[in-house]
């Protein structure tokens, strides 16, 4: 049987390393050593990020929410809780889109979760 050298597919992982590291500051785009040991830690910090991405945008939104309930005469908790006594099923980024956007509809809301 014939001896397989592996150089091409190892120049092309490599590279795919190297192009995955471009504008990384000095040795870490050019040697592949280092730059893929910055590749994997970016991976990693890329995969945490996108989860904290959600965790800030729930929190963005209810920050909002409160906000507007406060202006409205009442607080978070009981504006959520009066909304699902009410039946109503809206999500926090849509309140906290009305809230920003159209405070009437919001100050709606807020009267229909009193009542309930």
């Amino acid at each position: 049987m014939a001896r397989v050298k592996g150089a091409m597919m190892t120049r092309k992982r490599r590279n795919k390393i190297l192009k995955l590291a471009k504008g990384y500051w000095g040795s870490k785009s050019r040697h592949f050593k280092m730059a893929n040991e910055q590749v994997m830690k970016s991976l990693t910090y890329a995969y945490v990020g996108r989860k904290l991405k959600k965790r800030d945008f729930r929190k963005l939104w209810i920050t909002r929410i409160s906000a507007a309930c406060k202006i409205n005469g009442m607080n978070y908790s009981t504006f959520m809780h009066g909304l699902k006594v009410a039946g109503i099923e809206i999500n926090r980024k849509m309140l906290a889109d009305m809230a920003v956007n159209d405070a009437a509809a919001f100050a709606a809301l807020c009267a229909v979760a009193k009542k309930a």
